[in-house]
This record gives C-alpha cells, sequence and structure tokens, in this order.
C-alpha cells in the first residue's frame, strides 16, 4: 500500500488563489480578523503583571493588484506577542504586522476587561472591580496608539436633591476615557482620576457600615452626566503627559427609561 500523502505533497502543484492578480482596480484600506478572544498578559501596576482575556481585531491595507491577505499570518504574530500586550511593544507588532503581510498600514484593537482589587471605605473588606480597557493602535506613515478605560462610578443628581424633602435619587454611571500621551501612563491612575470626579466610587463588596458611607458620600457629591464630564476634563487638562483625550458619561438613569450622556474633547494631536 502507497503512503499516505502529506499536507505538503497534497498543496504541491495547487494554485495559490490569495496571492493572484486581482483586476477590479480596487484597494482595500482594512481587511483582516476579527473578535479573537485570547488570553493575555498586561501590565499591572500593583502585581506587574495580570492575566486577562482579550477580544482582538487585526487588520492590514491589501493593494487593489492582490486578490487577498493571508489571514493565518494575523494569528502567528499574535502568537509571538501574546505573552505581554502592552504600550511598551505595541508599535514593533503593528511593524512585524505589516512586515510579515507586506502592507503598507497596519491596525491593532484589543479590548479586555482589567481587575483591581479594591478595599470596602469602612471595612476593609476586600473585593475586585472591573474596569474595561482598549488599546488602539495604527501604522502607516506615522504611528498612533490610544488607551480607552471605561470606569463605573456613582452618581447623584443635584436637582433631586434640591428639590426633595427626603433623598435623591442616583444611579450607576460608566465614565469612558481615552488619551494619547507622551509619557508612560498606567491604567490605574486614570482610573483614580475619574473615581475622584464622581460622586462616588463603586465598591463590588460592601458591608452595612460601607453602604451607610458610600449613600451619604454620594448625597454630598452631587453630579449632573456635566458635571461628571467637566470635572474629568479639568483633571485630565492638568497633566502635561497627555497629549489629547475625550471623556464621554452616561448615566444608566434610574427614574428615567433613557440615559443621560455627555462628551468633551480636547483638540490635539
Amino acid at each position: 500500500m502507497p503512503p499516505l500523502p502529506t499536507w505538503r505533497n497534497r498543496m504541491s502543484g495547487r494554485r495559490d488563489i490569495q496571492s493572484e492578480r486581482d483586476t477590479r482596480n480596487v484597494e482595500i484600506q482594512k481587511v483582516g480578523v476579527k473578535n479573537i478572544n485570547y488570553p493575555i498578559l498586561v501590565l499591572d501596576r500593583e502585581k506587574k503583571i495580570q492575566h486577562t482575556v482579550a477580544n482582538i481585531n487585526m487588520y492590514v491595507d491589501l493593494p487593489h493588484h492582490f486578490k487577498g491577505t493571508h489571514m493565518s499570518r494575523f494569528i502567528e504574530v499574535l502568537n509571538r506577542y501574546h505573552g505581554e500586550i502592552s504600550v511598551n511593544n505595541f508599535g514593533t507588532i503593528l511593524d512585524k504586522m505589516k512586515d510579515l503581510l507586506d502592507a503598507e498600514s497596519a491596525h491593532l484593537e484589543v479590548e479586555f476587561p482589567y481587575f483591581i482589587e479594591k478595599k470596602a471605605p469602612v471595612s476593609g473588606e476586600k473585593g475586585l472591580v472591573e474596569y474595561r480597557c482598549r488599546f488602539s493602535g495604527s501604522s502607516n506613515n506615522a504611528k498612533d496608539f490610544v488607551v480607552s478605560v471605561a470606569v463605573p462610578v456613582t452618581s447623584l443628581c443635584p436637582c433631586s436633591k434640591e428639590i426633595s424633602d427626603r433623598g435623591a435619587h442616583n444611579q450607576r454611571s460608566i465614565v469612558t476615557v481615552a488619551f494619547r500621551f507622551e509619557k508612560f501612563t498606567w491604567i490605574e491612575e486614570i482610573i483614580e482620576l475619574v473615581e475622584a470626579s464622581a460622586s462616588c466610587e463603586i465598591y463590588s463588596l460592601l458591608k452595612r457600615p460601607d453602604e451607610k458611607y458610600v449613600t451619604e458620600k454620594a448625597y454630598d457629591n452631587p453630579r449632573f452626566v456635566e458635571d461628571l464630564v467637566r470635572e474629568v476634563y479639568v483633571k485630565m487638562n492638568e497633566r502635561e503627559d497627555i497629549t489629547w483625550f475625550s471623556v464621554e458619561a452616561e448615566n444608566f438613569e434610574s427614574i428615567h427609561n433613557h440615559s443621560a450622556y455627555a462628551y468633551v474633547e480636547k483638540p490635539g494631536k
């Protein structure tokens, strides 16, 4: 009986369709792979590194004369760098994508949950709070890199407090800060800045004394959605390492069936 053919033997002599010439004269700005769930390591200020699972998108451009790109090569690049994806090597990963895929531009988007252990304000009970983070970079004639952090906070309505004889309505809010920087910036620094701008922080574990504390703290620090973005803007604008940023806030209203929203952006590169 003859030996079974190997995959190399089976592929020999077959046409490489994606490398053939395309005649439609249409250049594609982004082609690649989306929604890859992949374990990664990211830098952690407290513990040096943190294991998490990211959702990753990877694209390059495709000249008009090529029929297709080599999709497997995106995964090759990811396999090479999954041990650490950080602000320090993002540009290197983009350059490797361009080199391996013979492209002029490359784009990489990495979104992941980031966990910080926080102590309850009175009891000191520990719990993990999740923050959604995103690294987004591109490399063409120049490189661009943007970090985005979504921070859950509590906001209490100033108007409700003013007009009510008892209490005031409050809600969970999400404040999302995107920024470019010149010097390395810890994710934790931005999270702390946002939490200091809200009515109160969010905790994962609270005992009764903690609940009393956060309820009263929010009542003493009312914030409209407009206040949230303005407070964060002022603090971000004081940082000389930040070259550009945007701030958006969404309040998931507790007495309405809609959200309140605000957005502000600092001009910059």
